[in-house]
């Protein structure tokens, strides 16, 4: 009875560190930096420079860009005298950083040095969603429609080397909201939040390929993310809060799981086959077992409307941007990536 109960006691204590490790929260607070100088207001994307130890963040209704060092995740630098800023790119080997201006209308470029503008790109109002093209320095962007309150919305194609607008193409709604690219073949995955639907384009020549229509399952999509080899395509909607996943090759609806509300980032980490789901007031981390099969592992509690977030998998961090809200100051929240 004794060598039995031994036994017993023995399996326990085995099993508990693992049962324990399968309980841990994905995302662990680290630090949270606070940000005084900011009002009210929403932030919008957040781009990385892993080399040169830098985040930049986009704090949208300050007009903002702000400069983080990746090791202290102390404030560097501001970038003032925006209007809009959305989207960002960091291109390391010409030291730039191109930010979508959508209240200008513009993508602005400055040196990532001394921070000072050394041009612009011209748009349409309303410039915000975009997807980058690294093997081609192509920037696919969105502009005009709702947000530049205009009655289409175009999608436009941007060489960041020579800085010229090279096409563009007239979208079915005024209200698009995020790409996302084929890396080994020629499609460009558009999320048509004003139509529910995913339109899929030639990246070369923005030709139609497909539409798929996501409306019977969430309305609303907002963000979209891809696993290519797998061949399923992520779509985050919010009415009501879903996570979808998609056929990238049918468009067929695989699976649905609900997800946090007002979904405005969404990242999938090839290696450990997690999806982040940034919406207000959590994060919902979801484990893809096998491209059929997905599970809820963590409801990360955030802030109100800290929606906007990036996952940088070379450090196990992920970063998350917290606005201003009534006694809530503004902050940057970083968390430890467990596995």
């Amino acid at each position: 009875m004794k060598r039995l109960l031994r036994l017993v006691v023995t399996v326990f204590l085995l099993m508990a560190p693992c049962s324990w490790a399968q309980e841990r929260d994905p995302l662990e607070l680290v630090q949270s930096v606070t940000l005084p100088d900011l009002h009210e207001g929403d932030f919008d994307h957040f781009a990385v420079d892993v080399h040169g130890n830098r985040l930049f963040l986009t704090a949208e209704a300050n007009g903002k860009v702000l400069v983080f060092n990746l090791q202290t995740n102390t404030l560097l630098h501001t970038i003032a005298g925006l209007n809009l800023p959305h989207s960002l790119v960091y291109r390391k080997e010409e030291k730039k950083l191109f930010v979508i201006d959508g209240g200008l209308g513009e993508i602005r470029i400055y040196g990532s040095e001394s921070y000072s503008a050394i041009g612009d790109i011209r748009l349409r109002a309303g410039a915000g969603p975009m997807v980058y093209d690294s093997a081609k320095k192509y920037i696919y962007v969105v502009s005009g429609g709702r947000d530049g309150n205009q009655p289409e919305s175009y999608l436009g194609i941007v060489d960041t080397s020579t800085g010229k607008k090279l096409a563009e193409k007239k979208m079915s709604s005024d209200d698009v909201e995020a790409l996302v690219l084929e890396k080994s073949g020629r499609r460009l995955f558009v999320d048509v939040r004003g139509a529910n639907t995913i339109e899929v384009l030639d990246r070369t020549t923005l030709a139609p390929l497909n539409k798929w229509s996501v409306a019977q399952v969430a309305k609303k999509p907002s963000k979209v993310a891809f696993d290519e080899a797998s061949h399923r395509l992520f779509v985050g909607a919010r009415d009501p809060a879903t996570l979808m996943v998609l056929d990238s090759d049918s468009g067929a609806v695989i699976t649905s799981l609900p997800g946090a509300a007002m979904v405005d980032d969404m990242f999938f980490d090839v290696h450990s086959k997690r999806i982040y789901f940034a919406g207000s007031d959590f994060v919902d981390v979801f484990a893809q077992r096998d491209p059929n099969h997905y599970e809820r592992i963590g409801h990360v509690p955030t802030a109100f409307r800290a929606k906007t977030a990036i996952l940088v998998p070379d450090l196990d961090r992920y970063y998350v941007a917290v606005p201003r809200h009534d006694a809530q100051a503004a902050e940057l929240r970083v968390y430890k990536v467990t596995h």
